[in-house]
């Protein structure tokens, strides 16, 4: 099975193409429309065993996600590993969290994550570019 981004060649024609609407059965948005960029997600260990909980049609794209996901992932970075659009990777994740099995993870904000030598060192750069 040929990616749908991929070019088709003559020769390659007889191959099928998955085309990004196939994959999330048709839907455009997704269930959960917080995921930026830069948010991390992660596998929950132990999903919850209840029927109701699995993902509708749960496709291949989604058991690599759950195996992309083991350590937190930036859904950019999940993204880029599928090689898939960003859009569509959003759908799928927001799928998994809505199952029960996977989690965001909260951001840290700047000043938390921040120790004090880093934050003398920005403070020391600010300093020297008001000085010019």
């Amino acid at each position: 099975m040929r990616h749908w981004t991929e070019d088709v060649d003559r020769e390659d024609a007889d191959e099928s193409m998955v085309r990004p609407f196939t994959i999330t059965g048709g839907r455009t948005s997704p269930q959960q429309d917080d995921l930026t960029l830069i948010t991390l997600v992660t596998t929950i260990p132990d999903p919850p065993s209840d029927p109701w909980h699995d993902p509708p049609r749960m496709q291949p794209e989604h058991r690599t996600l759950l195996d992309l996901c083991e350590r937190p992932t930036a859904v950019a970075e999940v993204a880029a590993s599928l090689s898939l659009p960003l859009h569509l990777t959003r759908i799928l994740l927001s799928d998994l969290i809505a199952s029960g099995r996977m989690r965001v993870l909260p951001q840290v904000p700047f000043t938390q994550a921040a120790d004090s030598a880093a934050l003398a060192l920005l403070h020391a750069v600010r300093d020297g570019l008001r000085k010019i």
